[in-house]
């Protein structure tokens, strides 16, 4: 942030070790191992139309499932809004925030992937995965963080073209196992709720039909996936 107010260009990745005081949404804590995980911000200053800014986290968690498939040949599953999966356990937080800055408003998106098994804390290995316990092997973060940028350029590139909005929410939907058909329990700040997921909103909010039939519109809120009942 302190980079992007101080006029540097659409692009600057700063990349981590360590992070000593690592989040995700809502300020949560996100544990950053020294040397055990991916931990990256990149700067972004896009030049869409503000509603349609949401689509740039949609555009990321495709960009990391790109890079997993093509460097460590890991398939992920993306769960609304944020998180990067895997056998219902969490191998990536994407958080992206907006600031104003002398130039142009500017997008921060930071990623963390967990890379190195064995790493994670004990409390953490029910609802955590990394990429080395679901390849078998330790990964090459050097190739990762290349495949990624190249799909973060690539992805963007998307939202710039002819339907690019369509685009992008096309191929989350195609790659969620959330986007359609999944009984999911949503928490927001003063409710929660339980039903369907139906697709998403233009601008990328979550779409979920009530238990009694009817349409809401999720655009911020925690999304759990629900056991299905017989």
């Amino acid at each position: 942030m302190r980079q992007a107010k101080a006029g540097s260009p659409e692009g600057l990745c700063i990349v981590a070790r360590e992070q000593t005081n690592g989040r995700g949404r809502l300020d949560r804590i996100w544990q950053s191992p020294k040397d055990a995980g991916l931990y990256f911000s990149m700067i972004l200053r896009p030049r869409l139309e503000m509603s349609s800014w949401p689509l740039i986290t949609l555009m990321a968690a495709l960009a990391v499932c790109d890079a997993l498939m093509k460097a460590c040949d890991v398939r992920a599953d993306i769960k609304w809004p944020n998180d990067i999966c895997r056998d219902g356990r969490k191998l990536c937080g994407i958080l992206v925030e907006t600031i104003e800055t002398e130039s142009s408003a500017a997008a921060i998106v930071g990623i963390g992937i967990n890379l190195s098994a064995g790493s994670l804390p004990a409390e953490l290995l029910a609802a955590a995965t990394s990429v080395e316990e679901v390849s078998g092997r330790a990964p090459d973060r050097d190739l990762v963080l290349e495949e990624l940028v190249k799909a973060i350029t690539e992805r963007y590139d998307f939202l710039y073209g002819p339907q690019g909005a369509e685009h992008t929410i096309r191929e989350w939907c195609a790659n969620s196992s959330y986007a359609f058909d999944r009984r999911v329990g949503v928490t927001l700040l003063h409710d929660r709720f339980q039903g369907t997921t139906r697709g998403l909103e233009s601008d990328g909010a979550l779409r979920v039909e009530t238990n009694d039939g009817k349409i809401r519109i999720v655009r911020a809120g925690d999304v759990t996936a629900l056991r299905a009942t017989t």
